[in-house]
């Protein structure tokens, strides 16, 4: 067997997404592709410190995070690439001109700062552990470094916006954007590039619109059985559905569990 690079969203691949906890049968096919001396990594929108974990108790050591601008690599972050700053910026300034609820992340962390309470105030409390703080001297162009920014901008204000797409973003829940860095296909090139593995050798697993960017033909993509149509249409191979065993399955099929 020649040796293979795997890259494993997490939720709705690796994951069950009504429990959020890996499928177990997931779980098995990491640690035999491991132990047949193949590179497993996870690859993931989520920022670094809120998959680290996940990375750790899955066994894993490799990772493409934080959009891709994010490596581990052996357990050790070797990159962090945060937003166009400039970009970033005015991007803040056009939306308090139109008075939208701005917070930011400045660090790897659950913490977030702003000049005011206006975002908790138009959508309430983001939905996952957050760290407010609200410095009101906060000086935009004295900010070096910016990974992450949420607006409450509401869909009829889209067209307002007219530096919305300046960066990447998300809307993941309906009452705010995630702006981001978004380049997770190029993570994993770059991550490759530091292994010296063959793109060609390269495996991606995926469920979502997402990861229609991580799919290549250069590379073997394969989309779950519980995959939207379109990433299907993409993929090199469709698979049984997470909670089906379908990453065992294929894994086991393909003959990856044999040791190189």
């Amino acid at each position: 067997m020649h040796k293979k690079y795997f890259f494993f969203d997490i939720d709705g691949t690796l994951t069950d997404r009504k429990t959020n906890k890996i499928v177990p049968s997931a779980q098995t096919a990491l640690d035999k592709l491991q132990e047949a001396g193949h590179f497993v990594a996870i690859a993931t929108g989520r920022a670094h410190y809120k998959s680290i974990n996940f990375m750790k108790e899955v066994g894993l050591h490799n990772m493409v995070c934080c959009g891709g601008g994010g490596l581990v690599i052996n357990d050790t972050l070797i990159r962090n690439i945060p937003l166009d700053c400039d970009k970033a910026i005015a991007l803040i300034k056009e939306a308090e001109e139109h008075n939208i609820g701005v917070l930011l992340q400045l660090d790897d962390s659950i913490d977030v700062y702003a000049k005011n309470d206006l975002f908790r105030q138009q959508v309430g409390e983001r939905q996952e552990p957050t760290r407010y703080f609200i410095q009101p001297d906060l000086d935009y162009d004295k900010l070096k470094v910016i990974y992450k920014i949420y607006m409450s901008i509401k869909p009829e204000q889209e067209s307002e916006m007219k530096l919305l797409n300046t960066i990447g973003h998300l809307r993941f829940v309906p009452e705010y954007f995630i702006f981001q860095y978004d380049a997770k296909h190029q993570g994993i090139l770059d991550m490759m590039k530091e292994i010296q593995g063959d793109l060609k050798d390269v495996v991606v697993f995926g469920d979502d619109t997402n990861d229609l960017v991580m799919f290549d033909p250069q590379w073997t993509s394969i989309a779950m059985g519980n995959a939207c149509e379109e990433l299907k249409e993409k993929a090199s191979i469709v698979t049984d559905a997470n909670i089906d065993d379908g990453i065992y399955r294929i894994c086991e099929k393909e003959g990856w569990f044999n040791k190189i």
